[in-house]
């Protein structure tokens, strides 16, 4: 079945499997894919199934436009294997066909909760404050991809993965570190009682049932 893979500098925030003869792409709630951004407009595009696998993507007369591997599309154009659409900041991905052929329903994955390695229940994450007035704050990971920290200072996101939690640097003059090691824009891997400093203050991560 085609899918189409979105992220964001490098995080996958998205994951769409494309059955319907239509599936919506922009910033209204009533789209089948919804990217609550201003660069992407109320109905942004459309993908259009035809047949088992041949899709095609059309602008619906977007203001920002919609590009095809680097070129912005005029027309209705018919999408092959490993193609990327962009917009704005996003990236997407299209497959042509994918292993989660018994998947039936046009929709973001589900991002399986992680367990530890021989325990049975899920795990869910969360940073504790180390430092500053809300010191002991605990802020939980609930979204696929979240940002912590200042854009000026010091950005990261945190991504929620099939198999586990990532850190990554999004922007920001002072590098993140975790556990005294710098984090760049590729990211690390989070594990339960990791510390992460942004620009001076730290935060512990957390695994809980």
């Amino acid at each position: 079945m085609p899918q189409l893979i979105a992220s964001v500098e490098g995080v996958e925030i998205k994951r769409v499997y494309l059955h319907k003869d239509r599936t919506t792409l922009g910033r209204r709630a009533e789209n089948d894919i919804v990217f609550n951004n201003m660069v992407v407009s109320g109905q942004h595009c459309v993908f259009e199934l035809q047949g088992l696998a041949d899709v095609y993507v059309e602008d619906l007369g977007s203001t920002n436009g919609t590009c095809v591997n680097g070129k912005m599309i005029k027309a209705r154009q018919l999408l092959h294997d490993n193609d990327v659409i962009v917009i704005g900041s996003f990236r997407i991905q299209y497959l042509s066909a994918s292993e989660e052929s018994g998947y039936h329903e046009t929709s973001a994955m589900k991002l399986d909760p992680l367990a530890r390695p021989g325990a049975g229940a899920a795990m869910h994450g969360s940073f504790r404050l180390l430092s500053g007035s809300s010191a002991g704050l605990e802020v939980p990971v609930l979204k696929a991809v979240n940002a912590f920290g200042n854009p000026d200072v010091c950005l990261v996101s945190v991504s929620h993965r099939r198999y586990g939690f990532h850190v990554a640097h999004i922007k920001g003059r002072v590098p993140p570190t975790l556990n005294g090691k710098v984090v760049d824009a590729e990211g690390l891997p989070l594990a339960h009682n990791d510390v992460l400093e942004l620009g001076g203050t730290a935060m512990q991560f957390l695994l809980a049932p």
